[in-house]
């Protein structure tokens, strides 16, 4: 192995910067279920997120080989190419965190990756093959997956215990809950750590540190996997109050079969080497779960912003990161002005959200549920009321006193 340069140093880092942002960022793919119904405390979720996360790191590399083998063509990438992908991928995932948006981080790196390779050896550079069939299909065909799994499961959940103790029942499913909340986690660092992995490992083989298509090496994995966890235990407060409350709201039922149907599809997505975006699968489960108990809503005025977001995710990240790639291409100088780009702008990001703080504290602050809009009304109006009194105890106990003056508000509108 070669001695590293100073721009693949300066890559390494930023790879593993954003790896940190990948974790706290995506956090709420997790726990945002289990902590807005009470199951876990917030502190205790995302500690026990980040430790899994790890644990998931080391399962796979299929991902990992996915990105550093067949996304584009990595004997035209040089590290300026890679750290300007990084750069559009770290600025895309701090803006929607700022914002409270569970967007991609994948498709955020995916995008940068693109748009950087694109400025830097033009179309040729990309792998149109493995782009459709294990990103963009992915991404269409895991919410909808996801989504429809979850509204079975939970209308299936309630059936099952309609004749159960209602109380009995809601803390059999708070314990799935955090079962399968310990899944996702597991799912996360199996799929999401690696893409860490495999945009390192990319770099190596730029930088002549590593032959071509070789695997990851152990220090990259262990490194990617020490990154997301500590970005996870800090945990994406923001995005976690948006997907615990402010798509729907959930029962500790609806909560386990979100959790369980986005699990499955991850770890199948990981197994077969696809770069899936965990946030597509768990907030279409977790829309599929609100509409899978009757009289369940979701509001649908943050789906679309969320779906907006989406749709920008792919584009936005590729435009800065082929921007970021023509400064960097001015020399040793140019990197320099996109690295205190990013440092600055990362610093501004975080002095703006200071101006209203979110966290643990105040996460499933019940004031904060945005209004459910006209759409949800509608439907709700329409949705026949639960049918038999045991099955209306399992789907109306609150999960805490903090949430039942939510619940009612809810039910009302």
């Amino acid at each position: 192995m070669e001695s590293f340069s100073l721009i693949l140093a300066i890559v390494v880092v930023t790879a593993l910067a954003f790896d940190f942002t990948n974790g706290f960022h995506d956090t709420a793919n997790a726990m945002a279920t289990t902590i807005s119904t009470g199951a876990l405390k917030p502190k205790v979720a995302v500690a026990m997120s980040a430790v899994l996360n790890l644990v998931g790191a080391f399962l796979s590399v299929e991902v990992a080989n996915t990105i550093s083998k067949g996304l584009v063509d990595e004997t035209g990438i040089r590290p300026e190419v890679i750290f300007a992908a990084l750069v559009g991928a770290i600025l895309w995932n701090l803006l929607t965190w700022l914002v409270g948006l569970p967007s991609s981080s994948s498709h955020a790196l995916m995008g940068g990756l693109i748009g950087a390779a694109v400025a830097s050896a033009g179309v040729g550079a990309v792998n149109g093959d493995a782009l459709v069939t294990k990103v963009l299909i992915p991404a269409i065909a895991a919410p909808i997956v996801a989504g429809v799994a979850a509204l079975l499961g939970a209308r299936l959940t309630y059936r099952l215990g309609r004749r159960a103790d209602g109380k009995a029942a809601a803390k059999g499913y708070r314990a799935g809950q955090i079962a399968s909340a310990g899944l996702v986690s597991l799912a996360h660092g199996t799929n999401d750590a690696q893409k860490t992995m495999g945009i390192i490992t990319l770099a190596l083989v730029a930088g002549g540190s590593l032959a071509p298509d070789s695997d990851p090496p152990l220090w990259v994995i262990l490194s990617a996997g020490v990154a997301i966890a500590l970005g996870t235990y800090l945990g994406g407060w923001r995005i976690i109050r948006t997907m615990g409350k402010g798509l729907t709201d959930l029962q500790p039922q609806q909560g386990f079969a979100a959790q369980t149907s986005a699990a499955t599809v991850i770890l199948a997505s990981s197994h077969l080497g696809f770069s899936l975006s965990t946030t597509h699968s768990v907030s279409g489960a977790v829309m599929g779960a609100g509409l899978g108990r009757k009289g369940g809503v979701v509001r649908w005025s943050t789906a679309t912003r969320m779906f907006v977001a989406w749709g920008l995710t792919l584009p936005a990240a590729a435009l800065v990161a082929a921007i970021a790639e023509w400064v960097c291409r001015m020399g040793d100088w140019g990197t320099a002005v996109v690295a205190l780009f990013l440092v600055a702008s990362s610093a501004a990001i975080w002095k703006i959200s200071r101006r209203e703080v979110v966290d643990h504290t105040n996460v499933v602050d019940p004031h904060e549920a945005e209004p459910v809009g006209v759409v949800t009304t509608a439907m709700a109006a329409v949705s026949p009321p639960p049918t038999g009194p045991a099955e209306d105890l399992t789907a109306e106990i609150p999960a805490d006193p903090s949430e039942t003056k939510a619940h009612s508000a809810a039910t009302t509108v």
